[in-house]
Order: structure tokens, then C-alpha cells, then sequence
């Protein structure tokens, strides 16, 4: 029998993937749990909708994305550390503090988009690269001054 599945299942396949399986299988697991629909012409073109509106979606997304990325690229975010008498920095910047520093700016991003490879912990600049979306990577200038208060 063949299936649409509505849901991943294990060992078996991905949501909207088209399989054949067993009529018992299907009967009496996947269609019983709702784990997936009978194939047929009618379920076949909802399917085919149902992909076609999420591939629109992640294009959409994917331009948001990009203008966000383009308008962030345009700002260079400065932090200020005390430094020690031997030249040390206290402390060191966060991704947490990268987010509050470009909310800011009216941008909200989640701290987990932000990748900091090296330590940010030293006088400099440094660039941070920043992942809105699987498709949408950028690198953002960070400049760290001496805070003289």
C-alpha cells in the first residue's frame, strides 16, 4: 500500500515522504495513529500545495533574512573594557552582550545565531559571524576600547 506520511517515523521516512509498505503496517500503525494517509490522486495534489507553500515561506524568509543581514552588516558595535595595570582586559564579550547591544539598534536576534569562535577578550577588532538562517551567514565588525573611567 502506498502512504503519505504526516510525521517522521522512525526507521521508515520524513514527513511528506510517499512509501510502500505493508497493507497490515499501514492499516493497522500508520493510518490507525494517524502517522499517515492513504496515497491517491486527491492527497497527492495536497501534498504537492502543502510543499509549494512552505518552499514560498522559506524563500520569503529567506529575503528577510538577507535585508536584515544587509542592514546589520552597515553597523560596527564598539564595547568598552576596563583594562588592567598590566594591559589585561577584565572580562570578555558575550554573545549575550552582542544581542543586547544590537537590540539596541532594533534588531532582534536570538543568542544562539551568534557563532564567537575566539575569545573577544583582548583590545582590537574582531569579526563575528552571525547564521539568521541555514542560508543567510554574515560577519559583523566588534571593536573593543579602553574604557577610561
Amino acid at each position: 500500500m502506498k502512504v503519505i506520511l504526516l510525521q517522521d517515523v522512525k526507521k521508515q521516512g520524513k514527513k511528506d515522504d510517499i512509501l510502500e509498505v505493508s497493507d497490515g503496517y499501514a492499516n493497522n500503525f500508520l493510518l490507525k495513529n494517524n502517522l499517515a494517509v492513504p496515497y491517491s490522486k486527491k492527497s497527492k495534489e495536497v501534498l504537492d500545495n502543502e510543499l509549494e507553500v512552505k518552499r514560498i515561506e522559506e524563500e520569503n524568509r529567506i529575503i528577510e533574512c538577507e535585508k536584515i543581514a544587509k542592514e546589520i552588516q552597515k553597523e560596527k558595535l564598539i564595547f568598552f573594557l576596563k583594562l588592567g595595570n598590566s594591559g589585561k582586559t577584565f572580562g570578555s564579550i558575550s554573545s549575550k552582550q552582542i544581542v543586547e547591544e544590537l537590540k539596541k539598534l532594533g534588531f532582534i536576534i536570538d543568542k544562539k545565531c551568534i557563532h564567537i569562535t575566539d575569545p573577544i577578550d583582548q583590545l582590537g577588532s574582531y569579526e563575528v559571524e552571525i547564521e539568521l538562517h541555514k542560508k543567510v551567514l554574515f560577519k559583523i565588525t566588534i571593536e573593543i576600547k579602553e574604557n577610561r573611567k
